[in-house]
């Protein structure tokens, strides 16, 4: 077994790797290869591979948390290692490779996710639980009716607007995203890099809701095949409570379907209500959970 740095020719493997360990997260082979190519601005990314027998095991990556104020909390993120390779030591081996590159960062605190099951390694390894996430699913032949907007909203997919207007969107709904960390410092140049030019993102499908030619809305999936991930829907707070976050989803559901989409996933905060909400009205159903994980470095 060994530890190296990620490149680019490992985007196929590393996706059959989390298709098994992962089978409710969609990331296709071409924005893998991308984000290792050409990783996000600033916040000092990097992914560490294992291997056993030239064969990739194991996978996770490391950066500084972005799109937020405080500046000194890492993400060791989506560490994980094939079911046949566990117990030998290469998930501790992994998260030292990157406990070993946030150090220099000037990181303070690191979080991490793990499934219920690898909740004893997370914690021998200096890490608490913090918040549960919910992965749901939809199957799209299940979709609910796609009701018309009401008066003075006009559905749009992205693809039609001005990328500022719906990063402006993303801005305003995130403040109060629930999590460990505030999503308070949304930069224009990293939004669009992790957002607007994710190879992955279905611009045919995901869809803002403009009121009065303001983005008030908005529900973006990014596909891989016949699978999509709802990313993320938001609303400005200044329209919300009128039904536009369930609108939009169900709108760029309808749309993904249209175009071949057989099953939709998804992952929410179980401390985000509202949301859940809308999912469950949706018809999604519960798949896995994960939790956050919180350590201090050093």
């Amino acid at each position: 077994m060994r530890i190296r740095v990620a490149r680019p020719d490992d985007a196929p493997a590393v996706v059959a790797l989390r298709k098994t360990v992962y089978p409710y997260l969609v990331r296709g082979v071409r924005s893998t290869r991308k984000m290792i190519a050409e990783p996000p601005p600033e916040e000092g990314w990097t992914a560490f591979v294992a291997e056993v027998d030239a064969r990739v095991v194991g996978w996770v990556t490391a950066q500084r948390v972005g799109w937020s104020s405080t500046a000194d909390v890492g993400d060791i993120a989506l560490l994980h290692v094939h079911p046949e390779h566990r117990r030998r030591g290469i998930g501790s081996a992994l998260l030292a490779a990157a406990t070993d590159h946030l150090t220099p960062l000037g990181i303070r605190r690191m979080r991490t996710w793990a499934q219920p099951d690898s909740l004893p390694f997370a914690r021998r390894h200096g890490f608490e639980p913090s918040r549960e996430l919910r992965y749901s699913a939809l199957n799209l032949d299940l979709a609910p009716a796609l009701l018309g907007p009401p008066t003075g909203v006009r559905l749009r997919p992205i693809a039609e607007l001005d990328p500022r207007l719906l990063y402006a969107a993303n801005s305003a709904s995130a403040v109060d995203e629930p999590g460990d960390v505030p999503v308070d410092a949304v930069g224009y140049d990293s939004w669009r890099y992790d957002v607007w030019e994710n190879l992955g993102l279905d611009k045919a499908a995901s869809t803002a809701a403009e009121v009065d030619g303001e983005i008030a809305a908005f529900s973006l999936v990014k596909r891989d095949g016949d699978r999509i991930w709802s990313d993320y829907t938001g609303t400005v707070p200044a329209y919300r409570n009128r039904g536009l976050a369930r609108l939009v989803k169900t709108a760029a559901l309808h749309r993904a379907a249209a175009d071949g989409v057989r099953v939709a996933y998804t992952s929410n905060d179980e401390a985000n209500g509202p949301m859940l909400a809308v999912n469950v009205r949706l018809g999604y159903r519960p798949v896995a959970s994960q939790w956050s994980c919180l350590a201090e470095l050093g």
